[in-house]
């Protein structure tokens, strides 16, 4: 067994080594270049580039993380820890449909501050998201869950 354990060890090594990877955390090996990479060092022409492809505009959800982005960051600007109704007010300054966000608790079960507080509202198919904790300020955008909303839960 002994055996074995060692000839998978050297083996996983030896294809680590091959493929350019190392063993040893923060070391790069080096790869020496293949043929092919060394016979293509002239600079490609217009012909030969990948067309770009055209900017997208953007879209509704993601207009929205702008502006919430700006108001959740004008909000933990004045307190770090803002309460549901600071956060409720941060998003409806965002453009946000009141009866469609949703915001998280701002005090436990055990009657404790939370260490963070989110909000969330559906834009088309997505949801936008913002968080504030310790005045600092995330906002990502995320799918719809079946549900229709973007929290799980009952609170809203």
């Amino acid at each position: 067994m002994k055996v074995r354990a060692v000839a998978v060890s050297a083996l996983l090594a030896a294809t680590m080594a091959l493929g350019g990877c190392s063993l040893l955390p923060g070391e790069v090996a080096s790869q020496a270049p293949t043929p092919a990479a060394a016979s293509t060092s002239a600079p490609a022409t217009e012909a030969e580039k990948a067309p770009e492809k055209p900017a997208q505009p953007p879209t509704a959800a993601e207009e929205f993380s702008k502006k919430l982005t700006a108001s959740l960051t004008t909000l933990a600007a004045g307190t770090k820890a803002p309460n549901r109704q600071q956060m409720m007010t941060a998003m409806l300054d965002a453009g946000a449909v009141k009866e469609n966000t949703e915001v998280s608790v701002d005090i436990t079960p055990t009657g404790l501050a939370v260490d963070a507080i989110e909000a969330a509202t559906p834009i088309a198919e997505e949801c936008v998201i913002g968080q504030v904790r310790d005045g600092k300020v995330a906002v990502t955008i995320l799918p719809v869950l079946a549900s229709g909303r973007c929290f799980v839960g009952d609170v809203h």
